[in-house]
């Protein structure tokens, strides 16, 4: 059996996440789908960078193309740049396969056909880029796909056009200005059975234009998605409530072109009917059903995600790739979302009485600019475009971000949140409309070459002229009015936020949260780290985990010094830590991983302890290095009082010793924690009650499993007693109790019975903040009243142990 590292080709189902050093990031998806999950996906194949290389090596190509890129004197002449990339791909392309790989692709091919029943059956040919140790690297849309592929034959040859696409002109721009060395980026080619698409589209997690994660947006039109991508139709766009699962927005667009399949393989493009055309291309049930996708997805990953969606002949959906999501998630959204507020209506928001809007579009990258405009009709005069000049053209393409890259702003006619033009401006952070036509007017047929106009790329409106008061307001002019700040009652109980992103903490900071309640670790881990903790300290990297981890923590801990942040220890369950990089190595299959080797049990256990041992030295920098002792930690899932004791002496032998600077928490969410609170006292300074694992173990009821999850529910009076008992028992000895679960943020009347048994903080999403601290404001002051008159409400229920 040939070993996964040294295959040339390897099936979905073999695949996970962490295989991007093999297979690149498209089809480690397309395996994690498939193996990790129960949403519809394509079955197929994938070629490996194993393979590629081997291309690159037997063919000569290698040597060719390092020679060709060593004579790339200016990266930012898009001529040198387009004459270098044509020449690499011709070599490429006119390379003969070597004949064992061509068998391996061949055979695969034809194993595929007799998997799904169907001889020579059509498929989808999708380039995979990888970059081994570049977890910041993001190729999406920069190689080519071929839709429609017939016969073993045409997959070999277009596996081999899929390499060559490797060196588009933007790929190769993005790897050189990414500093991406050229040896640790190689091609896999993801061999997909075709979803036959009445229409078809893209969906996020995250609103795309706003940042708003509390969203789902999906695009679609009629046939096949790549007319989305590349801007030629603008799409459908609908927007849903992951919380509500309620469609809040729909915006339908005149779809009147469609790219379709043809019989005997390829592709063409077809006119909609004008009837058609204005139709939605999704039903409001599709609509959720892929919003319901994106929701199980987005859990499975852990974070943003980006997906394509198909809708066959059968109206059956199909998921055809996800990935994070690059922008939004590494970007710091508290530059522009504090005062930027998504307009649902289309009233002009003009501040200066001579500004005329003369154009609308889709705000599809943010940003206030002015300049003058360069109108091109035709990509072969993209050269004549200046530094500084606002792009205004039908639509872009990869071949284009050279000359992006110096504009001021980007207009285009077509396209829609999710096209070329709209993903590149992002990425780079210029203002971007896109889908002028779709507002009416075409931005080609109104704007003129040298014309100064302003761009409000926020609230996608374009102005004729420089407005100088939009642009840039005058020094000498005085604010209308200073507004009147917030007044929030100073209360006895306090309101503490929870937060996992440390690009938020800035955002946030502001809020009236006495500090951070509860940090989970893990985000830090999925985000920045991808890698398991026993990998890294393996291949010789444990410097890592306690870098990335201390900075991230040293960003939320500055942003709200000197109020106290806790900061929760890694709660992975083994499942999760598996999906790390190198994690099969390390992590046992446990049946139920939920109640396995998670939280303290890990932290003492030999073979784990190291690991640990990294998570203490970025806490220790953190205080000591970077001086925020405003830090304290908190232990997960301690199931006994000699766990309590073994982690907490093993921090003290490393530096973490529990004194009137430095708390330990932990967290109350086994029942045993509340049982014996009187003798795990001795070891913490305070408890966090996990109301979701607490409830959940005292009623015996699995949240995530529908059959029962009726039954959870954290106001049952088994759940309340514990609190109560909790909060009187620590309080005894002089400890804390906090809670960080969701009930507070989800049930008010919840929040005032823990303000009546006198708990001394809630903390809660930051969404909640500001509601939170006016209800315990009102409960504490209803509880004074109540008792100097003696006419308070008398509670039916008796918390009492």
């Amino acid at each position: 059996m040939v070993l996964k590292n040294k295959a040339y080709v390897l099936w979905f189902d073999d695949l996970k996440r962490n295989d991007v050093a093999l297979v690149g990031g498209k089809a480690s998806s397309l395996g994690e789908l498939t193996s990790g999950t129960d949403v519809p996906v394509p079955y197929g194949f994938s070629t490996t960078a194993n393979a590629y290389r081997y291309f690159m090596e037997a063919t000569g190509c290698n040597k060719r193309v390092n020679e060709l890129l060593a004579g790339l004197k200016d990266i930012e002449n898009s001529d040198e740049l387009h004459s270098v990339c044509k020449k690499i791909r011709r070599i490429i392309v006119d390379s003969n396969m070597p004949a064992d790989l061509a068998r391996y692709i061949g055979d695969a091919y034809d194993e595929l056909a007799i998997k799904m029943h169907v001889n020579e059956p059509f498929v989808a040919v999708r380039s995979s880029a990888t970059a081994e140790d570049l977890p910041d690297a993001s190729f999406a849309g920069q190689q080519d796909t071929y839709l429609n592929v017939h016969g073993r034959k045409e997959v070999i040859q277009k596996v081999k056009e899929c390499y060559a696409s490797l060196f588009t002109d933007r790929a190769t721009y993005y790897r050189i200005k990414k500093h991406f060395p050229q040896e640790k980026v190689a091609l896999a080619a993801a061999v997909q059975m075709m979803a036959f698409s009445k229409a078809a589209g893209v969906m996020f997690t995250v609103n795309v234009a706003t940042g708003d994660d509390t969203k789902v947006m999906i695009e679609g039109s009629w046939g096949l998605g790549e007319y989305i991508v590349q801007g030629t139709v603008t799409p459908d766009n609908y927007v849903v409530d992951k919380k509500t699962m309620k469609i809040v927005k729909k915006t339908i667009n005149n779809k009147n072109i469609e790219l379709v399949r043809l019989p005997d393989g390829g592709v063409e493009q077809k006119d909609v009917s004008s009837s058609r055309a204005k139709m939605p291309a999704l039903s409001d049930e599709q609509i959720l059903a892929l919003a319901n996708y994106a929701k199980q997805i987005e859990k499975h990953y852990g974070c943003y995600m980006d997906m394509e969606w198909s809708l066959d002949q059968n109206d059956k959906l199909w998921l055809v790739q996800a990935r994070p999501e690059t922008v939004w998630s590494q970007k710091n959204k508290a530059k522009n979302e504090d005062n930027d507020k998504a307009k649902e209506s289309e009233q002009d928001n003009v501040t200066s009485s001579d500004a005329k809007v003369i154009l609308r579009g889709l705000p599809a990258s943010p940003g206030l600019v002015s300049g003058k405009v360069h109108v091109i009709d035709d990509p072969k005069d993209i050269d004549q475009f200046q530094k500084g000049e606002i792009l205004v053209t039908l639509m872009t393409s990869p071949d284009w971000v050279p000359a992006m890259k110096k504009a001021t702003a980007i207009i285009t006619n077509n396209g829609g949140m999710t096209c070329h033009a709209a993903i590149v401006s992002r990425e780079m952070q210029i203002p971007c409309l896109v889908g002028t036509a779709s507002r009416g007017v075409k931005a080609t047929s109104v704007l003129e070459n040298g014309q100064t106009v302003t761009v409000d790329a926020k609230d996608g409106v374009v102005y004729d002229g420089l407005i100088q008061d939009l642009v840039q307001p005058k020094k000498d002019e005085k604010p209308a009015q200073t507004p009147v700040k917030e007044y929030f009652a100073p209360t006895a109980t306090g309101v503490m936020m929870n937060l996992g992103d440390p690009e938020l903490a800035a955002k946030y900071a502001d809020l009236p949260a006495d500090g951070i309640g509860l940090m989970r670790e893990e985000f830090l881990w999925t985000t920045y780290i991808h890698q398991h903790p026993l990998y890294l300290i393996e291949t010789g990297h444990p410097e890592r985990v306690v870098n990335e981890l201390a900075n991230g923590i040293a960003k939320v801990a500055r942003a709200m010094e000197p109020r106290p942040v806790v900061l929760r220890f890694s709660d992975f369950k083994s499942g999760e830590y598996r999906n790390l990089k190198g994690g099969e190595k390390y992590e046992p299959h446990e049946p139920a991983d939920l109640l396995g080797w998670r939280g303290a049990s890990r932290y003492y256990d030999p073979k784990y302890i190291e690991a640990f041992k990294l998570e203490l030295q970025a806490v220790k920098k953190v205080r000591n290095e970077y001086g925020l002792k405003n830090l304290n930690v908190m232990i997960p899932f301690c199931r006994t009082v000699q766990e309590a004791k073994k982690v907490t002496e093993l921090m003290a032998e490393n530096g973490l010793v529990r004194n009137e600077d430095f708390k330990i928490y932990m967290m109350a969410e086994i029942p045993s924690n509340i049982i014996l609170a009187d003798q795990f006292n001795q070891y913490v300074d305070g408890y966090s009650i996990g109301s979701n694992d607490l409830t959940m173990l005292i009623l015996g009821c699995d949240r995530n499993n529908d059959t029962v999850s009726n039954l959870f529910d954290e106001r049952n009076l088994a759940v309340k007693r514990a609190i109560a008992h909790l909060i009187k028992t620590a309080h005894k000895d002089g400890k804390t109790v906090s809670i960080c679960g969701q009930a507070p943020s989800e049930y008010p009347e919840f929040t005032q019975f823990l303000v009546k048994q006198g708990i001394d903080y809630v903390s809660v999403n930051p969404d909640m903040v500001k509601t939170t601290k006016r209800n315990v404001a009102h409960y504490e002051q209803r509880i004074l009243l109540d008792k100097a008159t003696g006419r308070g409400l008398i509670s039916s229920e008796d918390y009492t142990w």
